[in-house]
């Protein structure tokens, strides 16, 4: 990732990135977030900036997906940019889902990568109501910005701890490597139910 934009404008910086993450440049929005937790832990940011900042680019960004999908309805699957990103069967899917269990599609979803983008644009085709669309988004972001946040935070002040303390450094590896196996785990029955989503009706 090219951090030459966040080294000379740190704030406007991350805010960007977010953004042309949002349009398909290679930007990863957890990226981003874990990137912006190192730069807290290293004295780049403030972090209530920071992190109001990311709060907003996020939302931005989810509800510019959400009103793609509102504006274009199930014809977004033509669109020459978000094709890419859903096709009709997911669309159909992700619309059951939507029946089932409402807002929470949102909440939950939101924290899968590879889905959230088009959870958003079946939000915006299903005509969801904005504000119930931005109330959960917003509350989920949370969330994902405590958690990818924190993990760069976490990492920054790891480095200085394996400069004045091995042992606690091999300790905070040891509970690394188990969050990791229990996050590995997560996302392959995550996977798993895509891929069950994706059988023939």
């Amino acid at each position: 990732m090219d951090t030459s934009i966040i080294q000379n404008f740190p704030y406007l910086g991350l805010f960007v990135l977010l953004v042309l993450g949002t349009l398909g440049f290679p930007f990863p929005e957890d990226a981003i977030l874990i990137l912006c937790g190192f730069m807290i832990a290293h004295d780049v940011v403030e972090p209530v900036p920071a992190i109001l900042i990311l709060s907003a680019g996020m939302i931005c960004t989810d509800f510019f997906l959400y009103h793609i999908g509102r504006k274009y309805g199930r014809m977004v699957v033509a669109h020459q940019r978000f094709s890419r990103i859903i096709s009709p069967r997911r669309i159909r899917k992700l619309s059951r889902s939507f029946e089932k269990w409402g807002v929470f599609v949102i909440f939950f979803g939101r924290h899968l990568v590879g889905l959230r983008a088009q959870i958003f644009l079946v939000a915006g085709i299903l005509k969801m109501p904005r504000t119930k669309f931005v109330l959960a988004d917003t509350l989920s972001s949370f969330i994902t910005i405590a958690l990818m946040v924190g993990t760069g935070y976490w990492g920054g002040n790891y480095i200085e701890m394996i400069k004045t303390d091995v042992a606690a450094a091999q300790n905070a590896m040891l509970i690394l490597a188990l969050i990791g196996l229990i996050c590995v785990l997560i996302w392959r029955v995550a996977v798993r139910r895509l891929r069950e989503d994706d059988s023939p009706d």
